[in-house]
């Protein structure tokens, strides 16, 4: 379980295919405080740490995941977001995150609103009816308030911190990033589902 706050960009210094999929090797600042079996979000997938080498993780994704997650068109050089795994005495900061990629996601616009940026991504439409104004959602692993929403299309605003911190500056127009909508929303939604069928079956419709 993660809470959506990027603690580092890791740069992907390695990626060698396997018979299971790809494995990266990822330089960052956060080896000291990683083990062999941790849980690490990469660009909000949540992947476990089969080696740590120096200032560098190692780590495998099997092909299910590089084909549902952005994970398979990283290259060498390229920048992610990296968060550790919640402990019980970190506060949550931004909203739960399990690092299981619902889909991926399309950049479509992205505007200056004073120091802010707006980002507007085109959403797989089975997705929207977990995206509400004003909820939670996590794009490339960043937790992210949703600001406004049009037919299924998502708008979140940037602030300067999160900007310079995460690798969202590195955006451009037709950037596939990772969307993991509201695990709270999910099940509320289909708890829902499943009382109106119930319903309907009760009345015999």
């Amino acid at each position: 379980m993660f809470t959506g706050l990027i603690k580092d960009i890791g740069k992907i210094v390695l990626i060698e295919d396997n018979l299971e999929g790809k494995i990266f090797e990822i330089e960052t600042i956060l080896t000291p405080q990683i083990a062999i079996d941790d849980s690490v979000a990469v660009n909000g997938v949540c992947l476990t740490t089969t080696a740590v080498i120096d200032n560098r993780l190692r780590m495998q994704a099997v092909h299910i995941t590089l084909e549902k997650t952005n994970l398979g068109f990283l290259q060498m050089d390229s920048s992610v977001n990296l968060e550790l795994a919640l402990k019980y005495s970190d506060r949550l900061g931004g909203h739960l995150v399990q690092g299981h990629v619902n889909a991926v996601a399309r950049a479509l616009e992205i505007s200056n609103v004073g120091e802010n940026y707006n980002i507007w991504y085109e959403i797989p439409q089975e997705l929207m009816k977990f995206i509400v104004k004003e909820g939670s959602i996590a794009i490339d692993g960043i937790s992210l308030t949703v600001a406004d929403i049009k037919a299924n299309q998502v708008m979140v605003t940037i602030i300067p911190h999160t900007w310079n911190e995460t690798q969202i500056h590195n955006l451009v127009i037709g950037t596939k990033v990772n969307i993991e909508v509201d695990s709270n929303a999910v099940m509320m939604a289909n708890y829902l589902d499943v009382l109106f069928a119930n319903y309907m079956k009760d009345k015999g419709l």
